[in-house]
C-alpha cells in the first residue's frame, strides 16, 4: 500500500512540474516494478508491453477511427451539420447555441475526437453567433461543452481505451454510449435554456427559416447519416468487428471528402501526418499507463482498496458515488485519456467485485471525465477554443462553460440512477 501512494505522489509531482504525463507514469512505473522484482524483470516488461501495444490488432481501430474524424473533419461536414441544426432552432432565443450543441453531437457520431469537434465547431458556429449579438460567454460555452460529446458519442476512442483496459465488448460499449449522448445533449439544450432565461440578452432569436429550407438542409447531412449507419450498423449487427467497421468508416470517410473535392494531395499528406502523430500520442500514453497499472498491481492496493469497502457496510452505491467523485477531482489536473488510463484499472477491479456491471461503469467514467475538458484549470477544450478565438478571454469561455457543467453533474445523476439507459441497447445485442 506504501509503494502505491508513493508512486502516486511521485506521479502528479512530476504532472505539476509539466513533465509528459507518459514518461512521468513509464518512469515511476518501471522504478516500482525494478523495486518490487529487479532490473533485468522490469526492462524486460517494459519491451514486452510496447511491442506487443504496437503490435496489437485490436488497438488498430484507434488509428482508424483517428484517420476517419481527419477526414471528415476536411470534407466541411460541420458546416452542414450546423446550418440543417439552424433551421430548426436558430429562430429560438439561444436557438444558435443550440444549434451548436446539436451539430456538435452530429459531428460526433463520426469523429470521436472532442479537440477536433470544439475546434471545428468553433470556427462555424461562433462567427454566426457573434453576428447576431451572442455574449461571449454562452457563444464559447456552447462550443466548448458541445465539443465534448465527441468522447461519449460512438465512435469513441476512449472507450475503445477502456474496452481493451477491462476486457469489454467494444461494439456493447459503442451501443451504450448512443442513450446516454442523446441524454447529455438534452441536458446541454436545457443548460442553453436556463442561460438565456437568466439573461436574455445573452442569445438573442435568429432568423426564421421554412420548411422548404429545413429540407434542403436535411439533404445536405446524408453522409453523416451514412457513415454511422455504416460504423454502427456492422457493430450493433454483429456482422462485423469493431476493427473492420472502423476501416470501412475510414475508407468511406475518405472517399466522401475525395466527392467533395476536399481533398489533395497536399491535404491527405497533412491529414496522415496528422492521424499518424495522434496515434503515437495515444499509443505513448497507453504503454506508460500499463506499465505504471503493473507497478500498482504488484502492490497490495488493489486487494486493500477490495477488502477496505467490503469491510466498511458501504452501501455499492455509495462507493460509485465515491469513486466518480475522485474522477471529478482529478479531472481539474488531469486530461481525460490519462485519467482513464492511470485509473480505470485501479477501480475496475472493485466496482466488479460489487457486481456491478462493467459497461455501465464505462459510460459513467467516460461521462465524468468529460467534465475535465471543461473544468479549470486543466479544461483542453477551453484552451482549444482559446487558440481558435484568441479574441475571447479564456475567463470569459469557463464562465460561459459553468451552466454546461451543471448540466453534465445532472446527466451524470441521471445516468447512476437509471443504470438501464445505458444498459438497454448492450443488452439488445446479446
Amino acid at each position: 500500500m506504501t509503494e502505491s501512494l508513493v508512486g502516486f505522489a511521485a506521479f502528479l509531482l512530476l504532472a505539476f512540474l509539466r513533465v509528459p504525463l507518459w514518461i512521468s507514469m513509464l518512469f515511476i512505473g518501471a522504478l516500482g516494478f525494478a523495486y518490487k522484482t529487479n532490473t533485468t524483470a522490469a526492462l524486460s516488461m517494459i519491451g514486452q508491453l510496447a511491442y506487443e501495444t504496437s503490435m496489437s490488432y485490436t488497438l488498430s481501430v484507434v488509428p482508424l477511427f483517428v484517420l476517419m474524424g481527419n477526414l471528415v473533419t476536411r470534407a466541411r461536414l460541420s458546416e452542414e451539420l450546423y446550418e440543417a441544426a439552424y433551421t430548426f432552432t436558430g429562430h429560438l432565443r439561444g436557438g444558435l447555441a443550440m444549434s451548436t450543441i446539436l451539430a456538435c453531437a452530429g459531428f460526433s457520431a463520426i469523429c470521436g475526437s472532442s479537440l477536433a469537434t470544439a475546434a471545428t465547431m468553433g470556427k462555424v458556429a461562433y462567427p454566426p453567433m457573434k453576428r447576431f449579438g451572442y455574449k461571449d460567454g454562452l457563444a464559447a460555452g456552447s462550443v466548448a461543452a458541445g465539443g465534448t460529446l465527441g468522447i461519449l458519442i460512438p465512435p469513441s476512442v476512449l472507450l475503445v481505451i477502456y474496452g481493451i483496459l477491462t476486457e469489454q465488448n467494444i461494439g456493447q460499449l459503442f451501443a451504450a454510449g448512443i442513450l446516454p449522448g442523446i441524454v447529455a445533449t438534452l441536458c446541454y439544450l436545457g443548460a442553453v435554456l436556463y442561460s438565456v432565461w437568466r439573461d436574455p440578452d445573452a442569445g438573442p432569436p435568429g432568423e426564421r427559416r421554412t420548411w422548404g429550407e429545413r429540407l434542403r438542409a436535411l439533404s445536405q447531412v446524408w453522409g453523416v447519416l451514412l457513415l454511422f449507419a455504416l460504423v454502427m450498423g456492422g457493430l450493433y449487427s454483429g456482422v462485423a468487428t469493431p476493427t473492420e467497421c472502423a476501416g470501412v468508416g475510414a475508407g468511406g470517410a475518405f472517399l466522401f471528402a475525395l466527392f467533395r473535392q476536399g481533398l489533395s494531395l497536399r491535404v491527405l499528406a497533412d491529414v496522415l501526418i496528422e492521424s499518424g502523430r495522434t496515434t503515437a500520442m495515444i499509443f505513448a500514453i497507453l504503454i506508460g499507463a500499463m506499465i505504471f497499472a503493473n507497478f500498482i498491481n504488484l502492490t497490495t492496493m488493489p486487494a486493500q482498496l477490495r477488502d477496505f469497502v467490503a469491510g466498511s457496510g458501504f452501501p455499492p452505491i455509495v462507493v460509485i458515488v465515491a469513486i466518480l467523485g475522485i474522477y471529478i477531482l482529478l479531472g481539474c489536473v488531469l486530461e481525460s485519456m490519462s485519467m482513464v488510463l492511470l485509473t480505470v484499472p485501479l477501480f475496475y477491479p472493485l466496482v466488479q467485485h460489487l457486481g456491478f456491471d462493467l459497461i455501465w461503469f464505462g459510460i459513467l467514467v467516460v461521462c465524468v471525465t468529460e467534465l475535465s475538458l471543461i473544468t479549470p484549470p486543466v479544461g483542453l477544450n477551453v484552451f482549444v477554443l482559446r487558440a481558435v478565438l484568441p479574441q475571447v478571454p479564456i475567463t470569459t469561455v469557463f464562465r460561459g462553460v459553468m451552466p454546461f457543467v451543471g448540466a453534465d453533474i445532472v446527466r451524470l445523476a441521471i445516468l447512476v440512477a437509471f443504470p438501464a439507459i445505458s444498459l438497454f441497447l448492450p443488452r439488445l445485442m446479446g
